[in-house]
């Protein structure tokens, strides 16, 4: 495979370190530029974030005295120097959306963990192991933007990649009503326990807008591409509570699920166990070999032993069981900044280029 100068918009957030993080050693993908507001414009990268770094790894040395640039007035310089770039900004939706779309009008694709342009008809929202098929619209949305190499790809919500991808493989046995309760750690605000202490012994019960994109989203990934656009899906339908828990990293999520036929527990574990998807079989550097991943015990899983499973890339499952009101019930968990939001457009980045989609 060969190698791709890329750039981070919206470097010096949580999700934007992260990505630091991530890329900073990648095989394919050497960081050439990094970018954020005005205020860390003109500073070196260890300048800007390091009174504000998060992670619990120190800040990346190769990036360290990258100097930052302007990213909403240095898109033409920005565009000259990468292949494409990772969009991670803390903007609002409409301003989010007008950025995206100048990068890709400037020819860089973009891959982006913003929601801005989620539920835009032509741009694809993948999870590499499920629908990797949506790429199939960037031609159709080039022609709308006028391009020739740019286009604007996105990851679905960080608390989806907990219990989606565990009932995406069981479509076949009819999948028609799902309840879900996640349990969401408070990195997914971009906060820590120091910035954030009123988390400490403490659930809040509302997280804005979380509950709207947990029932709609999915019915994105499970949608068909018809004339030019992504349809929807119909169903299954989603009801869905979310709630913000004192965990660091890690969204679990509580899922109820009935079906058309109902098939036994046994041949639900067996599916989870054997699933592979495009990115195990492209064998892609950030893929999990076992992207999905059945305990037994009871108390499993748990979000300080497994959010790092497979380099926090993995999905977690447990305590599958027959419910009174509906099929079965079950726990799963994801590791939200990783599988949930970079590590997850990271892998998306690896599929498109695998496939041809960024020369």
């Amino acid at each position: 495979m060969k190698s791709y100068n890329v750039g981070i918009i919206g470097a010096t957030g949580m999700v934007g370190q992260r990505f630091s993080l991530l890329l900073a050693n990648h095989p394919w993908f050497k960081v050439k530029v990094l970018a954020a507001s005005p205020r860390s414009a003109g500073l070196t990268y260890k300048e800007a974030v390091s009174k504000r770094w998060c992670m619990t790894e120190p800040i990346p040395e190769s990036l360290e005295n990258i100097v930052v640039m302007n990213a909403s007035e240095d898109i033409e310089k920005i565009a000259a120097q990468v292949d494409f770039v990772f969009c991670a900004v803390d903007m609002n939706k409409e301003e989010t959306k007008a950025l995206e779309e100048a990068y890709a009008k400037a020819e860089c694709p973009v891959i982006s963990n913003n929601s801005a342009n989620r539920f835009t008809p032509d741009v694809p929202m993948i999870v590499p192991e499920l629908n990797a098929e949506h790429a199939e619209i960037i031609p159709f949305q080039r022609k709308r933007l006028g391009t020739k190499r740019g286009f604007i790809a996105v990851k679905s919500n960080c608390s989806l990649q907990s219990y989606v991808p565990a009932l995406f493989p069981l479509s076949k046995f009819g999948i028609k009503d799902v309840l879900v309760c996640t349990y969401q750690a408070i990195s997914g605000a971009g906060k820590t326990f120091e910035t954030w202490p009123e988390m400490l012994d403490n659930v809040i019960p509302y997280i804005g807008g979380e509950e709207e994109k947990s029932e709609k989203e999915p019915l994105k990934l499970w949608g068909k591409i018809i004339d030019g656009k992504i349809v929807p899906a119909a169903s299954p339908n989603f009801t869905a509570q979310c709630i913000r828990v004192p965990v660091s990293n890690g969204h679990m999520g509580a899922v109820f699920v009935r079906f058309e036929n109902k098939p036994s527990k046994e041949e639900i574990i067996k599916i989870w166990n054997d699933f592979k998807g495009p990115a195990q079989e492209l064998e892609l550097p950030s893929a999990p070999k076992q992207f999905l991943n059945y305990f037994v015990e009871d108390n499993m899983p748990q979000t300080k032993l497994h959010r790092e499973l497979e380099g926090g890339m993995a999905v977690s499952i447990g305590r599958l069981r027959e419910d009174t009101q509906y099929d079965y019930k079950f726990v799963c968990l994801s590791h939200n900044t990783l599988r949930g939001a970079a590590g997850g457009a990271v892998l998306m980045a690896e599929l498109l280029c695998a496939k041809g989609y960024i020369d």
